[in-house]
């Protein structure tokens, strides 16, 4: 194992604990992901003190798995990257207290990964070349964002989530619905067959020019879709099987639909005909097929995270801290955990 070209990643900045072991920066040689929706389930959502206990259970597996799978040693190590920021407070310090344990140990530098920005990574990993700027459209359960990148480390926010995130609001509508959690997965399901035009929903794209979000109005007009008109009808609203898959279908076409136009008309405004699409969300294939369409009559190019990097992995920790370890940003061991992004 050539030394100097290995870094293990820890990732437990939501309810996936999750440890890897990447080569070079772009081959990752091992990659654990080890889940706790069984776990949230019941609650229709991530309980931040049960996620922050189920770290400290698997952290130690899940690290000792990554190392074993990808055959390394310690002393093949070039450095411990973990996720610092953003996510939930108690997740992060078990990741954070792991990898300074780690790192001191194994005299190793520490690096210090942002959550976010590991998903744009994610999505670079997808491609042989890299061909610098792209906009970058994140998306997942608790964050939706959009991004100039004009290389892995640089990148200038355009705009953001006012409220709900896409996923977030996937799981909310999931829960008026009587649908399973985590709700994106559960509601293209049940949109399968479905008419995405059959519940004409207004898409939130706020002002013409705007590149910020807002989810929450589309959960409210699902939510008097489901009431009637005066709010007549009473909890539980039975929604009638032929009429499910449509109604899943129209709400999953309005986040999709907005994502798409919204990242398209971020690359128009900085003329910039690439996009980079990471995070949980990305996995939907709705949005998969919007976006690539659109994108195709625009000029564009659209890349997407591989759908096992889509979710919150250790890969894409591993893979931007060998780019910030060669850029020189190595973290002090007493660097602290934030709850949101810098």
């Amino acid at each position: 194992m050539s030394a100097g070209s290995l870094v293990l990643g820890i990732e437990t900045s939501c309810d996936e604990t999750a440890a890897a072991v990447v080569r070079g920066g772009r081959e990752p040689l091992s990659s654990i992901v080890i889940s706790q929706v069984n776990e949230h389930a019941a609650w229709g959502g991530v309980v931040p003190e049960i996620a922050g206990r189920g770290h400290l259970g698997a952290l130690q597996p899940a690290v000792a798995q990554a190392m074993q799978q990808a055959g390394a040693a310690p002393a093949d190590l070039a450095a411990v990257a973990v996720t610092m920021q953003p996510g939930l407070l108690g997740s992060l310090l078990v990741g954070a207290t792991a990898a300074k344990a780690l790192a001191w140990a194994w005299d190793k530098p520490l690096v210090a990964v942002d959550h976010i920005h590991a998903h744009v990574y994610a999505a670079l990993l997808s491609l042989p070349k890299w061909e610098f700027p792209y906009i970058a459209l994140v998306v997942s359960g608790g964050h939706t964002s959009l991004y100039r990148a004009d290389d892995p480390l640089t990148l200038t926010r355009l705009g953001a989530t006012r409220d709900d995130a896409a996923g977030e609001a996937f799981d909310k509508a999931a829960a008026l619905l009587g649908l399973a959690y985590p709700g994106g997965p559960a509601i293209e399901r049940a949109a399968a067959g479905g008419d995405p035009r059959a519940f004409p929903f207004k898409l939130p794209l706020l002002a013409a020019d705007s590149l910020e979000f807002s989810f929450s109005g589309l959960k409210t007009a699902l939510l008097y879709t489901l009431v009637g008109p005066g709010n007549r009808r009473d909890a539980p609203w039975r929604v009638p099987r032929a009429r499910l898959a449509d109604l899943c279908a129209s709400f999953e076409h309005a986040i999709a639909e907005t994502l798409a136009r919204k990242a398209l008309r971020a690359a128009a405004q900085h003329g910039v005909p690439r996009i980079l699409v990471g995070g949980g969300v990305a996995c939907n294939r709705r949005l998969r097929a919007l976006l690539a369409e659109q994108a195709e009559r625009a000029g564009c190019e659209v890349h997407f995270a591989e759908p096992a990097h889509c979710t919150d992995n250790a890969v894409m920790v591993a893979g931007l801290g060998h780019a910030l370890l060669a850029a020189g940003r190595i973290a002090p061991l007493d660097a602290d955990v934030a709850a949101r992004a810098e």
